[in-house]
C-alpha cells in the first residue's frame, strides 16, 4: 500500500474527505505524520523479514573505523560475517576495543571482531573491526534496517500495512477526541490484535529464526 492510500484510508474512516496527495491541506499533512509515526512503532514491533538486508563494509589497509552506509541508527544486527576469510566476526566492548587498539601495540590482519562506534555526518553507523585490516575484506552486516519515512505519494509500505493503518487511525482518534465514532481505545485494541496477527504470521513462516524461553 502507498503512502497516499494509507493517508486516504484512514481519512475515509475518519469521514473525512480523500486527497490527491498527501500535501494537500494541513489535515492530510498531519495523517500523514501518523502513518510514518506509527510505521516506526510497527517496525519495531518486530524484526520483519521485509526489512532484511546485507549492509558490506569494504575495508582498506591499516583503517579500522568505517560507516556503515545506509544503516542510520534504528538498525538491528543479526550477524556480521568477514565474507573474504569466511568467519563470522564477534561483537566485543568499547572497552575491550580500547584495549586493544591504545594499550597494546595493534594486532593487524583478517577482522574477527568489532563494536560500533558513533554515527558519521550522513547519520550513519560506525563500526570499529579488529584486527585492524591489512587489506581489502568485504565485512557482511546481516541486519534489520527500517526503512525511511514515506514522503511521497508513491511510496510504498515495506511492514504489513494493516497494523500502521489501525494505530494511525487510533492516533487520529485521539487527536480528535470522541465524535460519535469509534473509540481511540478501541481502534488501539484493533491495532494490537491486528499486530498480534501479523507477527504470528510471520513466525510461523521463519520458525527456524524464532526462539522460545519459558518465563
Amino acid at each position: 500500500m502507498t503512502y497516499l492510500e494509507l493517508v486516504n484510508s484512514v481519512l475515509r474512516r475518519l469521514r473525512e474527505t480523500e486527497v490527491s496527495s498527501v500535501a494537500d491541506n494541513n489535515y492530510s499533512k498531519m495523517i500523514g505524520d501518523f502513518v510514518n509515526d506509527s510505521k516506526r512503532t510497527v517496525e519495531n514491533a518486530h524484526d520483519w523479514n521485509a526489512l532484511k538486508t546485507e549492509l558490506t563494509v569494504t575495508t582498506s589497509s591499516s583503517v579500522y573505523n568505517y560507516s556503515v552506509v545506509n544503516s542510520g541508527q534504528r538498525f538491528k544486527v543479526i550477524d556480521v560475517v568477514n565474507n573474504t576469510s569466511k568467519w563470522f566476526v564477534d561483537e566485543k566492548t568499547k572497552v575491550w576495543f580500547d584495549e586493544q587498539l591504545l594499550l597494546t601495540t595493534p594486532q593487524t590482519g583478517s577482522p574477527d571482531s568489532y563494536c560500533f562506534s558513533g554515527i558519521d555526518s550522513n547519520g550513519d553507523t560506525k563500526i570499529n573491526l579488529f584486527p585492524i585490516p591489512n587489506g581489502v575484506y568485504s565485512i557482511v552486516i546481516n541486519a534489520t534496517v527500517p526503512q525511511d519515512d514515506l514522503t511521497t505519494n508513491t511510496s510504498v509500505i515495506k511492514v504489513p500495512y494493516e497494523p500502521v493503518l489501525f494505530l494511525a487511525y487510533a492516533r487520529a482518534l485521539a487527536e480528535r477526541g470522541e465524535d460519535g465514532g469509534l473509540a481511540s481505545s478501541e481502534a488501539a485494541a484493533l491495532y494490537r490484535q491486528s499486530l498480534s496477527d501479523h507477527i504470528a504470521i510471520e513466525v510461523g513462516r521463519y520458525s527456524d529464526e524464532s526462539q522460545w524461553y519459558w518465563v
